[in-house]
């Protein structure tokens, strides 16, 4: 299982601080904040106005409340803001309107390291969160994509206590071969942060090893002939029973490099993506951590609408932990 205590020690130990747009509106937010504190895993940064918070609870007066409108730092992030734009056509009347956008306003506060992660989503749509951070952090190599991750876990006859990492769940629509590569080495990376010492990644579809044709089947496995990282174990393309049931693993794939223990799963769409993680969630009550971004200059992380207050605690200290040292 999952050792969340782990992860928020280690959290703890990196004392960083973590901005939520979200939390002059959204009461899940505030009492994960809450949870936060109380726990130390991270320092906090509310996005509103304070009067709201006053009214709604007078213990949040002890965080750091930042007003996009009346924050003294709006002439810097519009400049800012307009500085990163004004090649794509952002006028700095644009940049003044946008800077009052929760999302925009706390995406501009990590760019500008006032805060060292984001955390949004649970009140908007993935584009909505990710929009501001896609425009402005964007990734740590010119040309790479971002992509994302689901953390699932929980108690399964299937997986036992294995811990699972699922991409692309929430960017990419079709990703090309050398993408899938791209994202699997990114979802290597989050299951390093997030604590996991074991990966064996398995290039998902509807064939094994050569079982059906298809150009999914192909583009898989020319992913998982492309794909090398040191101490990774990858294997592909495997239907998700292959790559997850030892027992149909020998039936299947007898000669397989994971035999059934595949832990990080990489799918060839974002609909199978989106898809299986929603499954695994509703149908075999896991939990389901995510989005986790990954390929960001900084952390910016994204929330099911659907999460709860300890999925948001989980993710806090995630993007903690993903936070580069200053």
């Amino acid at each position: 299982m999952f050792d969340t205590k782990k992860l928020f020690a280690r959290a703890r130990a990196k004392n960083k601080t973590i901005i939520f747009p979200e939390a002059g509106f959204s009461d899940r937010t505030i009492e994960a904040v809450k949870i936060l504190h109380k726990k130390k895993i991270c320092n906090v940064i509310l996005v509103g106005d304070e009067s709201s918070f006053i009214i709604r609870d007078k213990s949040l007066l002890k965080f750091t409340i930042m007003n996009p409108k009346t924050c003294p730092l709006k002439s810097k992030l519009v400049k800012h803001l307009y500085t990163k734009r004004k090649e794509k056509g952002m006028t700095m009347e644009e940049a003044e309107n946008l800077v009052t956008d929760p999302y925009y306003f706390a995406t501009l506060l990590v760019d500008l390291g006032i805060a060292d992660g984001m955390v949004a989503g649970a009140e908007a749509s993935t584009a909505r969160a990710l929009k501001p951070a896609l425009q402005i952090i964007k990734t740590g190599k010119k040309g790479q994509i971002a992509s994302s991750s689901f953390l699932i876990f929980g108690k399964n006859e299937v997986i036992k206590n294995r811990t699972l990492l699922l991409a692309d769940c929430g960017l990419n629509v079709c990703p090309t071969a050398d993408e899938l590569v791209t994202i699997a080495n990114q979802t290597i990376d989050t299951a390093k942060i997030i604590g996991l010492e074991e990966m064996n990644v398995a290039f998902l579809s509807y064939s094994s090893k050569g079982s059906a044709k298809g150009e999914v089947p192909e583009k898989m496995a020319t992913a998982a002939s492309k794909f090398s990282r040191p101490a990774v174990v990858c294997d592909g393309e495997l239907q998700l029973d292959s790559a997850l049931c030892a027992d149909v693993a020998k039936l299947k794939v007898p000669n397989s490099k994971i035999q059934g223990n595949a832990n990080i799963l990489i799918f060839p769409d974002l609909s199978s993506g989106n898809i299986t993680y929603k499954a695994m969630q509703i149908l075999g009550n896991m939990n389901a951590i995510g989005p986790i971004v990954q390929g960001l200059k900084k952390p910016v992380n994204d929330l099911s609408r659907g999460c709860s207050v300890q999925d948001i605690v989980i993710l806090s200290a995630i993007t903690a932990l993903q936070a580069k040292e200053n």
